[in-house]
């Protein structure tokens, strides 16, 4: 069964509260692309009156990493994901709603059906980019997953 916004938004109300508290919220995912939110507010600004660089980056890590949730549920199997590295660009302030989507869930897909079939550890390369309610890109991230099926 598929994961759907609510149960991932249940997840990091659980297990990743300051993301939850910081006001990031998963909007949309399917097996192509999943879509993350988050509106610059008090708690979450840098003293230049607009979002956290680290805000931003939750929201960014959670519009792939909940197509690697996903992409693993759907294979049935125990697997490992982690972060192994990352790299962002900053291009306008981030003020308003900023919406982060990540369109790679065919690469993640592919990465762990090859750890599935081989029991090697896959990377995979995701991108989110942030767009604010003008539809301006504000930031751009990319993530380095790491997948292994567990022994």
């Amino acid at each position: 069964m598929a994961l759907t916004p609510s149960k991932i938004n249940t997840f990091t109300f659980l297990k990743l509260p300051s993301a939850w508290w910081c006001g990031v919220r998963l909007k949309y995912i399917d097996e192509q692309k999943a879509v993350t939110s988050v509106k610059h507010k008090w708690v979450n600004q840098n003293p230049f009156k607009s979002m956290f660089w680290a805000v931003q980056g939750m929201a960014a890590e959670l519009s792939t990493g909940a197509l690697v949730m996903n992409e693993i549920q759907i294979s049935g199997k125990k697997i490992s994901m982690l972060v192994a590295n990352n790299k962002a660009t900053f291009t306008k302030k981030a003020t308003g709603r900023i919406s982060f989507t990540c369109e790679d869930g065919p690469l993640i897909a592919d990465a762990i059906r090859k750890t599935v079939e081989t029991g090697e550890g896959q990377t995979c390369w995701m991108k989110s980019v942030g767009i604010n309610a003008d539809g301006v890109e504000v930031s751009t991230f990319h993530f380095e997953w790491t997948v292994k099926v567990k022994e």
